[in-house]
């Protein structure tokens, strides 16, 4: 025989071992799937017990996702703060304007004036990005702010 045919044969009984040895590895794997007891029907419930407490378990994170979901309009995605002097008595901006906003635009404006003898703190109602009562500048200003105006 030729060197040629010798390198044929055994090229072509390595590649035939190493497809036996695939299909071997893929009988134990469907060996080792079998329960020790061989009762595959008993696997096959617990499985689906498993399954259905899963299934459940989706359910209550749906309907909870849902709950979210449906509190997302009303939460505070929107805010901007103003700082300013209030008083000619006092400088550094120590005062503020805080405004607090749904994606709708609804929500509050906080001021809080600083001065030298008191703080004072006051709140206004937003609506649709409007105040209910005429705003200050800086109120304006930190609702459009936080409307992206």
């Amino acid at each position: 025989m030729s060197d040629w045919l010798v390198v044929a044969i055994v090229f072509l009984v390595v590649v035939l071992a190493v497809w036996q040895a695939y299909q071997l590895q893929q009988i134990r794997k469907q060996v080792y799937a079998v329960p020790k007891d061989g009762n595959v029907f008993t696997l096959i419930d617990s499985t689906s017990g498993r399954l259905g407490r899963v299934e459940a378990g989706l359910a209550v994170v749906d309907q909870r996702l849902q709950d979210v979901e449906a509190k997302f309009p009303y939460a505070v995605t929107r805010t901007a703060v103003v700082a300013y002097d209030a008083f000619g008595n006092i400088a550094g901006q120590l005062s503020r304007s805080i405004a607090l906003l749904s994606e709708t635009g609804d929500g509050v404006v906080l001021s809080i004036l600083v001065s030298r003898e008191e703080t004072l703190f006051f709140t206004k109602e937003i609506r649709s990005g409007v105040g209910s009562e005429p705003l200050s500048p800086e109120e304006d200003s930190a609702v459009g702010r936080a409307m992206g105006r």
